[in-house]
């Protein structure tokens, strides 16, 4: 079996699983594939990643669109902007393997974030913030969803999935701007994000059925451990690397 087959492979299970979780809670197909992807095919991320972002929340805004909260949306992308140059400035002038190391630590601060669920009040100020801090992690790893998933957990559940989910296209498309500006989108990750699309939309559509145990303390927990996991071997493997 080729290296490219196993990416597919590998990289379609993860993109199955993270879809899933993110047409039931609104966030985390970057938290379970992206250190996946990265570890297997540094050198196609985050371009690849950022395809399916842009994909994936289309399905959810079909249906929802009508709850984005569209105040809260411009604060976002306001912040975002500014921390997407930063991002480029990262992917540009930082090695493949520095930026899986990056890609690790963002997931487990993401981990343990979402984990402890700390409550943040929803304000202009703190929407900008987690939309900085997501356009920093989210163009340079294709992880994006936690800083503003934090601000708007206390959100009803469409209203939350609607909002993030035209966050995530726009953001998504501005990353893959961004990255084929400063020539850090090879047509290898286009295509192979381009892939991907299909295992992701089987996993949005299981997850319609699903989506009323999603947000069950287990699977809660099965998918923090999977991703913490992932982030650990990520570290690992370019530190072997490395050396």
């Amino acid at each position: 079996m080729t290296n490219a087959a196993l990416v597919l492979i590998v990289g379609s299970l993860a993109v199955f699983l993270g879809a899933i979780v993110q047409g039931g809670v609104g966030f985390g197909l970057g938290l379970v594939a992206a250190p996946v992807l990265t570890m297997m095919a540094p050198d196609l991320m985050p371009g690849a990643i950022q395809v399916v972002n842009m994909t994936l929340p289309l399905f959810t805004l079909a249906v929802e669109w009508r709850r984005v909260d569209w105040r809260g949306l411009g604060f976002a992308l306001l912040g975002r902007l500014p921390g997407s140059a930063i991002a480029a400035v990262i992917v540009v002038y930082f090695s493949v393997y520095t930026r899986g190391i990056f890609v690790a630590v963002m997931v487990l601060v993401a981990v343990a974030l979402t984990a402890r669920a700390l409550s943040v009040p929803r304000n202009g100020y703190t929407i900008t913030s987690a939309g900085f801090v997501s356009g920093i992690t989210g163009t340079a790893t294709g992880i994006g969803g936690p800083p503003i998933a934090l601000v708007y957990q206390n959100a009803k559940g469409p209203q939350i999935r609607a909002t993030l989910a035209m966050f995530f296209c726009l953001s998504a498309a501005q990353s893959l701007v961004i990255l084929h500006l400063v020539g850090e989108l090879p047509g290898q990750a286009l295509l192979t994000g381009s892939v991907l699309i299909v295992p992701m939309v089987l996993g949005f559509l299981v997850s319609g059925p699903l989506r009323r145990y999603l947000d069950g303390g287990k699977v809660r927990v099965a998918v923090l451990t999977v991703a913490a996991l992932s982030a650990v071997g990520l570290i690992v493997q370019n530190v072997i690397t490395a050396l």
